[in-house]
């Protein structure tokens, strides 16, 4: 079992190529889901159903990003940033707060958001177009509030300035 799993370890560095000079390795993920995000998942399915399941947290998530990467006040910061993966994460961490069935698998939002420069605006202008995906995902008013107070905490954190 231990030789199984040291094979497979070695065998996956190989495969995964040397780590250049100027990479860093990522960092471990630390934390539960919980404490990455910074929040504890809604209890019972009311919420997931809300935001109609997997398939309207996906359109949600799709139309979030697509329309912040082409915004004028905030598009720049999605610039270099692998959208695929910003997609999958937050199709995460959205169906995890919701109380759907996946599980966030990325790191804390300081460090995920470090260095980046966020400002408060930027961060208003994101909520902005969240609120305009869930509309569109036509997701109720009330409903809409839970999910956004459950996501204010992450501004203390992910706001530099």
């Amino acid at each position: 079992m231990i030789r199984t799993l040291a094979f497979t370890l070695a065998a996956s560095a190989l495969l995964a190529g040397p780590v250049l000079a100027e990479e860093t390795p990522p960092e471990p993920i630390k934390g539960t889901p919980a404490e990455n995000i910074g929040t504890q998942p809604f209890q019972g399915d009311g919420m997931w159903k809300a935001f109609h399941e997997q398939a309207g947290v996906n359109r949600i998530v799709d139309h979030l990003v697509d329309s912040a990467v082409v915004d004028p006040k905030i598009g720049e910061i999605f610039k270099g940033h692998e959208i695929p993966k910003l997609k999958k994460l937050l199709v995460e961490q959205f169906s995890y707060i919701l109380g759907g069935p996946q599980v966030y698998s990325g790191r804390d939002m300081k460090t995920a958001h470090k260095d980046m420069g966020l400002q408060m605006a930027d961060f208003n202008r994101l909520v902005e177009l969240l609120q305009k995906s869930m509309d569109q995902e036509h997701v109720a008013f009330r409903d809409q509030n839970r999910f956004l107070a459950k996501l204010a905490p992450m501004e203390r954190v992910t706001v530099e300035r």
